[in-house]
């Protein structure tokens, strides 16, 4: 691949980490309500909400630079969420100081940040596996469809990689924990509401999409990529 400099690359990366981050260790911890047709009542993390974004920004990511570009972005995004999950459990197991106030403050600290081994785990190997198969089915899509309908192809390899992510993740993290039942359930619900997010989005993808192939004059089509996902080069 040509090496060359872009004026937006590097802000799309830290903005698809900044969102990462954020959304697994702000929203995850929370659990909001939500009323849907059919289902009624429905439990869900209020992380869902921001993080399909990252898919976004994956989308354009890989229709703008490419796959390989988009693939060295996927492996900084799974490298600060390692080292923030590791942070974070440093952090919570390190012994307060004996004051009342530290002493109410670890609890808040363990019941925010104190995720156990499997969801942190969950979280990272289903992030990575599913990045990488949004990137890898959009890009094969492009070549495909020779660059025409864009609609297509952010939303159907959202469908993919969003399958792949929340399938990976509820049953790494809560298998022999929750009934089988209640883990598809979530699932299903949380695939529902993260390609939802695709769809309502796609016009400002549209957007973002059209800027940066003008502003980096780049439209890449992965003919020659090697789409293994375990190479940080070009």
């Amino acid at each position: 691949m040509e090496k060359r400099g872009y004026k937006y690359y590097d802000m799309v990366m830290a903005a698809f980490v900044t969102v990462l981050l954020c959304s697994n260790f702000i929203g995850a911890a929370k659990q909001a309500m939500v009323n849907l047709p059919i289902l009624g009542e429905t439990k869900f993390g209020a992380g869902v909400l921001f993080f399909p974004i990252s898919y976004i920004f994956g989308d354009i990511l890989t229709e703008v630079y490419g796959y390989a570009r988009d693939r060295r972005v996927v492996w900084a995004g799974f490298g600060a969420l390692a080292f923030a999950s590791f942070m974070a459990f440093v952090v919570v197991h390190l012994p307060p100081s004996d004051s009342d106030f530290m002493k109410a403050y670890q609890g808040h600290l363990e019941g925010v940040f104190g995720n156990a081994w499997r969801i942190a785990a969950g979280s990272m190997i289903a992030f990575w596996a599913g990045s990488f198969a949004n990137s890898f089915v959009l890009a094969k899509m492009k070549i495909l469809t020779e660059g025409k309908w864009l609609w297509m192809r952010t939303i159907g390899s959202t469908l993919v990689g969003e399958l792949v992510d929340s399938s990976l993740f509820y049953f790494i993290a809560f298998y022999g924990i929750w009934a089988t039942g209640d883990i598809l359930k979530v699932t299903l619900v949380q695939y529902v509401l993260k390609t939802g997010w695709e769809v309502v989005m796609t016009p400002v993808t549209y957007k973002i999409v059209g800027f940066l192939k003008r502003v980096e004059q780049e439209d890449y089509y992965d003919r020659d990529t090697r789409f293994t996902p375990f190479a940080l080069d070009d």
